[in-house]
């Protein structure tokens, strides 16, 4: 395990350069007196690193020092096979790099090693869009996808939900994100760091000019951030039901997991006809009528008024269209 350890922080210096006893110990999740004790045993096994002091300093490998380290587990080849992406891959424009590169992978390990991480790509196989979806046509996604690499400022027609319809923007992209089959450009327009629909994006023209990216920018961090502060965003108010248990437990499969898991965390035990209280967050009146609409009768909604209203008004319409059966025109069931 100790051993695993120092080849790991070894890697870290060569790959990312200085880092400091913390940053080392945050990503190796060791404490930083373990760092100290690993930097000291590669120092005495010959390791040229080395330490800065100061509040900018930090460990770094001796200039030009390379390690041929770099062996490969049974566990970390499956698992870069596993990694591979062909269909997300092919829409960024590196299909075919991806191919070359699993068989030049493949070619090169131990035969034991191969023939584990082949047996990997035959029983697993990842599926990146969501149900009932078409993918989105993103003719624009390899060229932005070149520029986030080569760091190039990006001038793009725009389509949103707001007016105006459509703008030009000049943005600096930080990064691509695929989120359940939808490509999401992450990118900076002024000061500002915002997220912009791939597929929306009518035009692309990448500029000349380069910008520099933002040293302590980390794009999962911000996505994670920022996909938990547009939930919160998008239910702005909720709504008091009352529903059978057999409905919540149905919920997961038919809801957004936002309201779902918020209806969960709300509900109150059920009584002795199954039936429980609980409130479901919503984005407005409208949604709220729409999704719940789908567990029929098995909800009543008590509140906001305006919202009750709509389903009075809904269940009056459906017995004008449906109107109870006389008693002789009811089948005879016997």
């Amino acid at each position: 395990m100790r051993a695993s350890r120092l080849l790991s922080l070894l890697l870290l210096l060569q790959t990312r350069g200085r880092m400091t006893a913390r940053e080392l110990a945050e990503a190796l999740e060791v404490s930083v007196r373990t760092v100290y004790r690993d930097v000291e045993s590669l120092s005495a096994a010959g390791v040229p690193v080395y330490a800065d002091r100061g509040p900018v300093g930090g460990y770094q490998l001796l200039g030009g020092y390379r390690t041929r380290l770099t062996g490969l587990t049974t566990e970390e080849a499956e698992a870069l096979f596993l990694a591979g992406m062909p269909g997300p891959a092919a829409e960024l424009g590196l299909g075919t790099v991806l191919a070359t590169a699993e068989l030049k992978l493949q070619a090169a390990l131990p035969t034991e090693l191969a023939v584990g991480s082949g047996r990997v790509r035959d029983r697993f196989h990842l599926d990146a869009p969501s149900w009932f979806r078409d993918s989105e046509p993103t003719p624009h996604l390899a060229a932005l996808a070149d520029a986030v690499w080569a760091d190039r400022l990006v001038e793009v027609r725009y389509r949103r939900w707001k007016t105006p319809r459509e703008v030009t923007r000049t943005l600096a992209p930080l990064g691509v994100v695929l989120k359940a089959g939808r490509w999401y450009l992450v990118a900076r327009a002024d000061e500002d760091v915002r997220t912009y629909r791939v597929a929306a994006i009518l035009e692309l023209t990448v500029l000349e000019e380069n910008f520099t990216r933002p040293t302590e920018f980390d794009l999962a961090e911000f996505w994670q951030s920022w996909t938990d502060q547009y939930e919160r965003s998008v239910y702005r108010t909720e709504a008091k039901v009352r529903m059978t248990a057999a409905a919540l437990a149905r919920m997961a499969y038919v809801f957004p997991p936002a309201m779902a898991r918020g209806a969960r965390q709300a509900a109150g035990a059920p009584d002795e006809t199954g039936w429980l209280h609980t409130t479901v967050p919503i984005e407005s009146i409208k949604h709220g009528h729409t999704e719940l609409l789908k567990l029929g009768a098995e909800v009543e909604v008590l509140g906001p008024p305006e919202l009750r209203d709509r389903f009075t008004a809904t269940a009056r319409a459906l017995v004008a269209l449906y109107p109870a059966a006389e008693p002789d025109q009811v089948p005879n069931r016997r």
